[in-house]
């Protein structure tokens, strides 16, 4: 997907489109359990034919879903959300032959298709990022009043203290409207807010302190004595840092658990059936996605995030995706798991934040 490309809509009059089959339907025999042959969708835009010529978008795709068709209405649901009865779409080819289509090449410039062959194709240590820095800065400088920002972040971002002001001027200013993230940023932040640590070091110098060990679970005690991030904050009086710049600006956050957590602070998301509703919220209405660093959850979004968004003009407009990590491995995983819009930055996310707030703030 190129960035800043313009949609190409489909060319319904293609002989193979145009006497492609209206989309069969199935009643679901159970609660979260699909007919036989249903349909999985992709992130790309996706259209179902209704008959008589009539091709419809689903407007909020994602990866690994199911469409349920009511006369004009087509939602994309995760299977689990199924309930006994919705009609599911049935089909196994998506080039038409079935009354699917899933346009694969909506967002592709038009040297792409001619060029069969080319180097380069693929962001990795060796790929000079300038251009899409300046692109990012054009995005969210259009995004903050005209988009929706979604963060997701992993712990690194707090374990400096640069990078940790960065984050929040970025908060402060506008460029965050969602943030998601596990129970360690939370923990660090306020922990750093707290104690000036980040895993008991300086986040500053990066030396020990003594007994800093104890730092972050001191931290989540307190918390969970006051009963809410927000009520500790406040009681507190923590005033810097990226969850404090977060309740300060309203921002909604957040934070699923893992096996791996200690505490947990109260307000992670313990159920992961519930996470997932909590992210696909934000990732229904995202127009660009920053991943800092959090190779797992980075993967766990990019599954859920459409690759478009629908305005309510009907312009269809791409969904960016940047993923920022010292290692390629996270961007080779999301490419593996459907995520080929995903944009990689390679560089170290503490000189990404502070280059960021350099040029935004």
């Amino acid at each position: 997907m190129s960035l800043r490309a313009s949609y190409i809509h489909p060319d319904f009059t293609r002989p193979e489109l145009a006497a492609a089959p209206p989309a069969r339907v199935e009643a679901a025999p159970a609660d979260g359990v699909l007919p036989e042959r249903f349909h999985a969708t992709s992130n790309l835009p996706e259209y179902v034919h209704l008959g008589g010529g009539r091709w419809l978008l689903a407007r909020e795709g994602r990866m690994d879903g199911v469409m349920v068709l009511r006369d004009d209405s087509l939602d994309i649901i995760e299977p689990r959300l199924v309930r006994k009865g919705d009609p599911v779409v049935v089909a196994r080819r998506s080039r038409g032959e079935e009354g699917v289509y899933v346009h694969a090449d909506g967002f592709e410039s038009p040297l792409a298709r001619e060029e069969a062959f080319a180097f380069r194709t693929r962001g990795t240590r060796e790929t000079p990022f300038s251009r899409s820095y300046d692109t990012l800065y054009e995005l969210l400088r259009e995004d903050r009043d005209g988009g929706r920002i979604v963060w997701v972040v992993g712990p690194a971002v707090v374990f400096d203290r640069d990078s940790r002001d960065a984050m929040a001027a970025m908060i402060e200013a506008g460029y965050c409207h969602v943030l998601l993230a596990g129970n360690a940023l939370a923990t660090h932040d306020l922990e750093a807010a707290r104690f000036r640590t980040g895993l008991g070091q300086d986040i500053y110098t990066q030396e020990l302190r003594h007994g800093g060990h104890c730092n972050h679970l001191d931290i989540i005690n307190e918390v969970r004595r006051y009963g809410s991030i927000p009520a500790a904050i406040r009681e507190l009086g923590l005033t810097d840092g990226v969850m404090a710049a977060c309740e300060r600006r309203q921002v909604p956050y957040v934070l699923a658990g893992s096996i791996r957590d200690d505490g947990p602070l109260p307000g992670v998301i313990t159920d992961v059936c519930q996470a997932q509703d909590a992210m696909r919220v934000h990732a229904r209405r995202a127009t660009t996605v920053l991943a800092l660093a959090t190779q797992l959850h980075a993967i766990a979004f990019g599954n859920m995030l459409p690759g478009y968004q629908v305005g309510a003009d009907n312009a269809v407009r791409p969904v960016y995706f940047f993923v920022v990590d010292m290692s390629e491995f996270g961007i080779d995983k999301l490419a593996n798991r459907g995520s080929l819009q995903a944009v990689p930055i390679l560089t170290n996310v503490q000189d990404f934040m502070v280059n960021l707030h350099h040029n935004l703030c």
